[in-house]
C-alpha cells in the first residue's frame, strides 16, 4: 500500500473531485486543489480546513502544474470536460482540456524525477458500442470511439501506456461508469442524466428521454467513486480499471425509482435518440475488487432516495 501524505487534486472543486477531497481530508491527508472554477464551485470545498490549499488555475498552465507538484507524493487528476454532446460541438477545446491537460500532468510527474503516484479519470466511454457485455478492463480496447470525448479519454490511456514504455512511469486510469450524487449541478451541460431527471421532477416538468428508455447504464454513486479514488491512490496497481457496480439499470427503471422516492409518478417526454449515445453498458468489476479492494456499497435505489432525504 502506498503511504501518501500530500495529494494534488486537479478539478478538486468539481462533483467527483470535492467528494474525493472530503474523503482525503477525513483521512488526515494534506490536499492541494487546482481548479479553474469553470464548472467547479468553491462552496463544494471546506476552504477553512487547515490541511486544504486551494489554487485557482488551469491544468493548461504547465508551469503551474509543475510548481504545485513540489512536495506532493500523489496526484488525482480529475480536471476535464466530461460531456459527450459538448465534445461533439467543441472538439478542439475539449481536446485541449481533456488530452493536452492530461499530458501536462503526465509530463510534470515525469519531470519531477521522483516517485509520485498518478491516478487519473478515464471513462466508460472508451469502450464505444461494445459487441458483448460486460465491458472488460482485462482486455485490449477494440471498439471505435463514438465521440470526441471518448477518443480523448482513450488518448489519455494511450499516453499513460506510452510513458510506462518510455519513462517507466506507472499510472492508473479509472474508467468511471455513470456517476451520480449530490453536488452534480443540473444546470451544467456536463451533468448526468440522474441529476437532470431529478431537477425536472422537482419542478414537476416532464423528464426528457432520448430514445425508447430501454438504454441501460451502470450507475455508481459519487461516494463510492470517491472511495475508489482513495483506494487507487494507495494502491501500486497500474493500467486501467472499471469503477462501477457491475450491474445495469434502464432509464425507465431509474425513472421508476425516482417516482417511488418522490411519492408521485414522473411524466416522460420521449425524443429521438442522440448521435454518440451508447445503447447499453455495464462493467466487469473484478480487477478493481482484486487490485484496489474496491466494491460498491450504494445501490441505485438507495442512492436515489438520498436525494429526497436531503431535499
Amino acid at each position: 500500500m502506498q503511504n501518501i501524505q500530500r495529494v494534488l487534486v486537479t478539478g478538486g472543486a468539481g462533483f467527483i473531485g470535492s467528494a474525493s477531497v472530503d474523503l482525503l481530508l477525513q483521512q488526515e491527508k494534506q490536499v492541494v486543489v487546482l481548479d479553474n472554477l469553470y464548472s467547479g464551485k468553491l462552496e463544494n470545498l471546506p476552504l477553512q480546513h487547515p490541511n486544504l490549499e486551494f489554487v485557482e488555475g488551469d491544468i493548461l498552465e504547465y508551469s503551474l502544474v509543475e510548481n504545485l507538484l513540489v512536495g506532493c507524493d500523489a496526484v488525482l487528476h480529475l480536471a476535464a470536460i466530461p460531456s459527450v454532446p459538448f465534445s461533439i460541438d467543441n472538439p478542439i477545446y475539449t481536446f485541449q482540456v481533456n488530452t493536452q491537460g492530461f499530458l501536462h500532468v503526465l509530463q510534470a510527474v515525469h519531470q519531477a524525477k521522483r516517485s509520485i503516484r498518478l491516478v487519473y479519470a478515464s471513462s466508460a466511454a472508451v469502450y464505444g458500442d461494445v459487441k458483448s457485455l460486460p465491458c472488460r478492463d482485462d482486455e485490449l480496447l477494440t471498439s471505435q470511439p463514438l465521440s470526441p470525448y471518448a477518443l480523448q479519454k482513450w488518448q489519455c490511456e494511450e499516453y499513460a501506456n506510452l510513458y510506462v514504455h518510455l519513462h517507466q512511469l506507472p499510472s492508473l486510469g479509472l474508467r468511471y461508469f455513470n456517476v451520480y450524487g449530490l453536488r452534480q449541478d443540473p444546470a451544467s451541460p456536463y451533468s448526468g442524466v440522474i441529476t437532470r431527471f431529478l431537477d425536472a421532477y422537482h419542478q414537476e416538468k416532464e423528464l426528457t428521454v432520448f430514445g425508447d428508455g430501454m438504454q441501460s447504464r451502470d450507475f455508481i454513486h459519487v461516494s463510492d467513486v470517491a472511495r475508489a479514488n482513495v483506494f487507487a491512490l494507495q494502491s501500486h496497481f497500474a493500467g486501467a480499471v472499471n469503477i462501477a457496480t457491475g450491474s445495469q439499470e434502464t432509464l425507465l427503471q431509474l425513472i421508476d425509482y425516482i417516482s417511488q422516492a418522490g411519492k408521485h409518478a414522473a411524466q416522460i417526454e420521449f425524443q429521438p435518440a442522440r448521435i454518440g449515445d451508447i445503447k447499453e453498458s455495464y462493467a466487469a468489476v473484478k480487477l478493481a475488487e482484486q487490485h484496489l479492494g474496491f466494491k460498491y456499497t450504494v445501490s441505485l435505489k438507495d442512492g436515489i432516495s438520498r436525494f429526497f432525504v436531503t431535499a
